[in-house]
């Protein structure tokens, strides 16, 4: 009996820990691991604790962050690139994410190492847009944008800007340039 209450606790424990790691890394609508649509800059050393947060720019001398930041890990590994709302404040809070790490994923497992076939199978696209050099997708009631070059489309779609591209004339294996988070809306 004793063995078994011990076993038991030792399993929740692990399923536990389990959860908290997979959470670390998933993205939802206004969340991403721990860090939110309401976290501040000044609020991310707590949030990346176990991690490197380096800013892009020297605005202030003081020590707090203010403008955009990237977080690497303890490794080196490059998670995230933030951007706030605004430039000059460590008040500010996060309004747009580049996620470059394949370990964050969305609830229906879409990441940077997808492909148009993902989004395909598991979204609504709500637009499309053409810019020079790339199409960014839109996925319809998440907050996950994604950028796909140019390159990977056709060749008769690749040259003009004001050309209007539909989901169709995207090759399924097209892989992502960018894998970008808004969370502008939420404000």
């Amino acid at each position: 009996m004793k063995n078994a209450i011990i076993i038991t606790a030792l399993a929740a424990l692990l399923s536990v820990q389990c959860t908290s790691k997979k959470d670390a890394f998933t993205i939802t609508n206004g969340k991403i691991g721990t860090l939110t649509s309401q976290t501040t800059l000044k609020q991310l050393r707590t949030v990346f604790a176990n991690d490197s947060i380096v800013p892009l720019a020297r605005i202030n001398p003081s020590d707090a962050l203010q403008g955009d930041v990237e977080v690497f890990s303890k490794q080196g590994n490059k998670l995230l690139g933030l951007s706030p709302n605004n430039q000059m404040s460590p008040d500010a809070t996060i309004n747009t994410l580049r996620v470059y790490d394949s370990r964050y994923k969305t609830t229906k497992g879409l990441s940077i190492k997808s492909t148009f076939k993902d989004i395909k199978d598991n979204y609504e696209i709500s637009g499309i847009q053409t810019s020079i050099d790339a199409v960014v997708v839109f996925l319809k009631d998440s907050d996950v944008f994604i950028t796909i070059d140019k390159k990977q489309l056709p060749e008769n779609l690749r040259y003009n800007p004001n050309l209007s591209i539909e989901a169709s004339q995207i090759p399924k294996g097209a892989t992502f340039k960018y894998f970008m988070i808004s969370w502008e809306d939420q404000y």
